[in-house]
């Protein structure tokens, strides 16, 4: 009886965890090959090289982050509030695509190859926002100025480290979700004044 390769899969699971953790050029061979308790040589049964398993990374992270969620938000329906908090929820939080939307931004500023993958990442994205919101205004203005201010909050949130005089991070999401979706039903948590 033949030795069990480790899958593909878990190769590009590995090495999405170390673009998370450490960048891109935290991904190496040998080093996903210890982490994964195999030799480098079931490497190369899967892939021809490093940037084979680099290019089916960002596959991944793209399906994850655009059909997947857009499947989901499609799925659960709602109005558009509701399917503008998914949206954003599944793509720039949680321990996973967090994580690795912020590493392939940060891999995007020198690479030109993953800087057009995140354009059209963030163009899907955008696409999303414009059906949203332009099912509550019809100005292709106001719709596409409400749809850069949402996916800005979304991608820049994590990264600001302001206060918000009083007011909890939370507090002050709501309330921007109750500018750009106005009269979408109540807020989903308090609000402070002001």
């Amino acid at each position: 009886m033949g030795t069990a390769r480790t899958p593909r899969g878990a190769w590009v699971e590995e090495g999405l965890r170390a673009l998370a953790a450490g960048g891109p050029d935290a991904v190496r061979v040998e080093p996903l090959a210890k982490r994964l308790g195999v030799t480098k040589g079931g490497f190369y049964g899967h892939f021809a090289d490093r940037e084979a398993l680099l290019a089916e990374m960002l596959d991944t992270w793209e399906r994850e982050s655009t059909d997947e969620v857009v499947d989901r938000v499609e799925r659960e329906g709602g109005d558009p509030r509701t399917r503008a908090r998914p949206a954003g929820a599944l793509t720039f939080s949680g321990e996973r695509l967090l994580p690795l939307d912020l590493a392939v931004r940060d891999w995007a500023r020198r690479d030109e190859a993953v800087a057009e993958r995140l354009r059209r990442v963030d163009n899907r994205r955008m696409d999303l926002l414009r059906e949203v919101i332009g099912s509550l205004c019809t100005d292709p203005d106001e719709v596409e100025a409400r749809s850069l201010i949402a996916m800005c909050v979304a991608v820049a949130r994590h990264s600001l480290a302001a206060d918000h005089g009083g007011r909890t991070r939370a507090e002050v999401l709501d309330r921007a979700a109750e500018l750009l979706f106005p009269g979408q039903g109540a807020p989903q948590g308090p609000r402070g004044t002001g």
